[in-house]
């Protein structure tokens, strides 16, 4: 009896225990599945982490070399500041003195080709000998002033009447001419002029829209230039 029921006893023991060893393998199996998972995620988690902070700490590093590259001593904040307003007095000196350069040679070619004019005061009126007419019919009226004073001269030693329109006689004839006859030169035509005899010379003048039109008689002073002696004033211009 006992031989009978021994042997499926002992079958079911060794089935159960395969079963439990079959059990524990699957449960160790997945227990080391969930470690290794575990430890896979954290390493990325980690890993990836680093990897960003390096590639962030790079870039910033990249950034900051380009930008001193970039900036160049010259470019210096303090640098421009120091050296701007250094810069700017060397211009400003160097382009007075070349203005100063210039208005030197302006000053010289002006003083070349005109006389120093002199203060004249202007001439009294309540002076002045007006007659009617003259020696020509052409001539409304004629008046002489002996409040008229010589123009001044930049000229000395023994004077030549010089008619050239470059001269520095001709020049100051001009300024005979206007300060007589009242007409500004910048508005006025020189019709005529010429020699009337010895250290004397006559002009013809107009403004230039021709509403006052008078011929000056003047002459010669030693010294002192020339100085009007008799205008008169004209109904037109005649050539």
């Amino acid at each position: 009896m006992k031989g009978k029921y021994s042997s499926p006893s002992r079958e079911s023991r060794s089935n159960m225990r395969g079963k439990r060893r079959k059990t524990n393998l699957i449960l160790n199996l997945l227990i080391g599945f969930v470690i290794l998972l575990i430890i896979v995620v954290s390493a990325t988690i980690f890993l990836g982490g680093s990897a960003e902070e390096t590639a962030e700490k790079q870039s910033g590093n990249k950034v900051t070399d380009s930008g001193q590259e970039n900036q160049s001593p010259e470019d210096d904040p303090a640098d421009s500041e120091d050296e701007t307003p250094v810069k700017g007095e060397n211009n400003s000196s160097q382009g007075d003195s070349s203005k100063l350069e210039e208005e030197t040679v302006d000053t010289d070619k002006e003083s070349d080709s005109q006389p120093e004019k002199k203060e004249i005061a202007p001439a009294n009126e309540e002076e002045a000998v007006v007659t009617t007419g003259g020696e020509e019919e052409n001539v409304k009226k004629t008046i002489v002033n002996p409040s008229w004073q010589p123009i001044g001269t930049s000229q000395s030693g023994e004077h030549t009447s010089v008619y050239d329109a470059d001269s520095v006689d001709w020049a100051e004839m001009l300024q005979a001419l206007s300060y007589a006859a009242g007409v500004e030169q910048d508005n006025m035509t020189v019709w005529f002029l010429g020699n009337n005899g010895h250290n004397r010379s006559v002009g013809t003048i107009s403004s230039k829209d021709q509403q006052k039109k008078y011929r000056v008689y003047m002459q010669w002073v030693d010294g002192q230039g020339w100085k009007p002696e008799k205008v008169e004033e004209l109904d037109k211009i005649e050539n």
